[in-house]
């Protein structure tokens, strides 16, 4: 007598269900990239020296915030899996002792951003921007304690299958940052104009209002009484921490390598001048507005990966969670290569009145319409391998695509041929195809692994 195979539904039925979960995932971060769409307009709006010194202040506050940010990314995977396995009555522990990770990461980070402020002149920055970045780093940096606890409340809701709150803290951040930021850059409802400082300012306010909101959130909701997730105090568990750092570090690394080619890129943008940083600003800012669409399916796709894994779905599952994330990020970003290729000008020119950036700044958008592609790949793929919990691999690849080649041939391109921002972002394109490529091998490689699904 054969035993009897746990079922693995079809195809279409794991592309609704990805859909479904990553559809308000997906808006959360667009409403975060709308964040930053928010500061760029008021600060391009204000001028473009502060334009300039937000792009370079977002930079170095985004580099180091990366790390926690990915780090905390072990807690979806942990949690589906814990899900799928039918154990959710561990849930609320692992959830206490990542609170206790996130403390700590946001204490670090402040500490960094603090730091920071004093590198400007070392790292090489026009001494015009140094100023307006250095205010806004200042104002910005006491919100990142609030980000790293909103960020462990989010994704424990996320690896649950739920995500809508992500999606409505995230909007009701924007509403709050508008009329903050504005006021606190311009000077109005009896506030005084503070420039890019203000605009810091007010973006920690709206971190703040968004975790104390979802702690609300979690603390009452019913959804979230029978995992009892605030009913007891735990000490800080240095086994459990030291698991999640196991599975997250390498992730938080990888996603800051990432980012790093973009912030790396920004940082050697900013030594040429007030118009490439600006003009660079509008153009990253409007690729990373489009890059939260698949980040927000990939995230949909590390969790169902790591339910089929954790459900004993086996080879046939998990490759069906993660080809499901797959087809829904191509047609996004066919979408998205569209929209640069026949609207570049008309975006960048929301952002200034400046010809000269303006027209810079829609060059780069063309540049950014060729690797949307690539980009969607190596996205999904290194969410379908966080899934899995295989992060370590994934970082030497990260390593080797984003700064071995993706920063170093745009420096080479950009600074040594002196092609300015536009060989810069040439290197953008290297590093995210070849990335890519390793990544969708690797996770081709580890699923291969797996057997059948489970009795």
């Amino acid at each position: 007598m054969h035993p009897v195979s746990r079922p693995v539904h079809g195809f279409g039925r794991e592309l609704r269900t990805t859909a479904v979960l990553a559809g308000p995932l997906v808006a959360g971060h667009v409403a975060t990239g709308l964040i930053g769409l928010v500061d760029s307009l008021i600060a391009g709006r204000h001028g473009t020296g502060t334009l300039a010194a937000v792009s370079v202040g977002t930079a170095l506050f985004w580099l180091p915030i990366m790390i926690p940010m990915g780090t905390l990314m072990a807690l979806p995977p942990t949690v589906s899996q814990l899900d799928g396995a039918g154990r959710r009555g561990e849930v609320g522990a692992v959830f206490r002792q990542a609170l206790w990770l996130a403390v700590a990461l946001g204490a670090l980070m402040f500490a960094l951003l603090t730091l920071a402020v004093h590198l400007l002149g070392p790292m090489g920055i026009a001494e015009a921007i140094q100023p307006g970045a250095a205010d806004f780093l200042r104002g910005i940096r006491w919100g990142v304690p609030a980000l790293t606890l909103y960020y462990c409340m989010r994704y424990l809701s996320d690896g649950l299958h739920w995500t809508w709150p992500t999606m409505v803290f995230g909007f009701g951040g924007l509403l709050l940052l508008v009329p903050a930021g504005y006021a606190l850059t311009f000077g109005a409802f009896g506030f005084a104009g503070r420039g890019a400082g203000g605009l810091g300012l007010a973006s920690a306010l709206m971190l703040w209002a968004q975790a104390i909101g979802f702690a609300l959130y979690l603390w009452r909701s019913p959804r979230f009484a029978p995992l009892q997730l605030f009913a007891r105090f735990d000490p800080p568990d240095a086994r459990q921490i030291g698991a999640l750092l196991r599975v997250g570090l390498p992730i938080g690394v990888t996603v800051a390598m990432e980012g790093g080619l973009f912030v790396g890129t920004a940082l050697l943008i900013g030594r040429l001048g007030q118009l490439e940083a600006a003009s660079h600003q509008i153009a990253l800012n409007i690729s990373s507005l489009c890059f939260m669409i698949p980040f927000g399916v990939a995230e949909a796709t590390t969790v169902r990966v790591g339910h089929a894994h954790g459900g004993g779905l086996g080879r046939l599952g998990v490759r069906r969670a993660a080809l499901a994330g797959l087809v829904l990020v191509l047609a996004t970003q066919l979408a998205s290569a569209t929209v640069l290729l026949t609207g570049s000008s008309w975006l960048a020119g929301l952002y200034s009145s400046d010809a000269a950036v303006v027209s810079l700044g829609a060059s780069l958008l063309l540049l950014a319409a060729v690797y949307q592609i690539p980009d969607g790949i190596q996205v999904i793929s290194a969410g379908a391998l966080r899934g899995l919990k295989d992060t370590r691999v994934p970082m030497l690849l990260a390593a080797i695509s984003y700064w071995a080649v993706g920063l170093a041939c745009g420096a080479w391109l950009g600074l040594g041929m002196g092609w300015g921002p536009r060989g810069m972002w040439m290197g953008l394109i290297a590093g995210l195809s070849v990335a890519a490529v390793l990544l969708g091998a690797r996770f081709l490689w580890r699923s291969a692994r797996l057997g059948p699904p489970r009795a």
